[in-house]
């Protein structure tokens, strides 16, 4: 097992993801397309679920994850980071990247659980399925309670499955690669002109 080739296409692989999550968590600060519901109300309120201003995809599987990529990525190359030190740092890196994803995927399960922020019959602004004893997730006929933004629910279902998802992968990724760093620290990254 070539540990340097490995890296490389770890960190190749997080980059898409990394991107994923962040634009799900800007496009979820734009419910309905508009730019309404993330602009504070007469009341001082934002009318938007309190984890999307978690950033979770943004922070979480976004910048904690890219930042990680970048030098996993690097040490599947030729050059300076491509040796046993390079590789004890993508131990750090990958973890840090596992923190990241983790963070980014509670938020996401959170959110789910919880339900949108929306406007029911009697004109006010609430979560309605944040206490509700019926599982909302599985039923999508008490999806019509929420009258605004329109399709709220699909469209917050939508954002944060693609956000845990991609999380979940970052997770498998960044923690595969505390792994392979372990190795790359011990048996080297199978590079012709390594240091060490």
């Amino acid at each position: 097992m070539c540990t340097g080739k490995c890296a490389k296409f770890i960190g190749i692989s997080l980059y898409p993801l990394a991107l994923v999550s962040i634009l799900s968590n800007i496009f979820l600060f734009f419910p309905d397309f508009k730019t309404d519901y993330a602009v504070e109300d007469a009341d001082g309120e934002y009318r938007l679920t309190d984890e999307i201003k978690y950033m979770g995809g943004v922070v979480g599987g976004g910048i904690l994850v890219l930042i990680p990529a970048i030098h996993i990525h690097s040490t599947g190359r030729q050059g300076c980071c491509a040796n046993r030190c390079g590789m004890f740092l993508s131990i750090i890196f990958a973890a840090i990247g596992v923190v990241g994803a983790f963070y980014s995927g509670a938020v996401a399960v959170v959110a789910l659980l919880k339900g949108p922020v929306c406007r029911i019959d009697n004109g006010q602004w609430t979560r309605p399925f944040h206490n509700s004893t019926e599982n909302y997730l599985g039923n999508s006929d008490t999806w019509t309670i929420c009258e605004e933004p329109e399709n709220i629910v699909e469209f917050n279902l939508g954002l944060f499955a693609i956000l845990l998802v991609a999380a979940c992968l970052e997770l498998l990724l960044c923690g595969f690669q505390v792994f392979n760093g372990l190795f790359g620290c011990i048996c080297g990254t199978c590079n012709r002109k390594e240091e060490a």
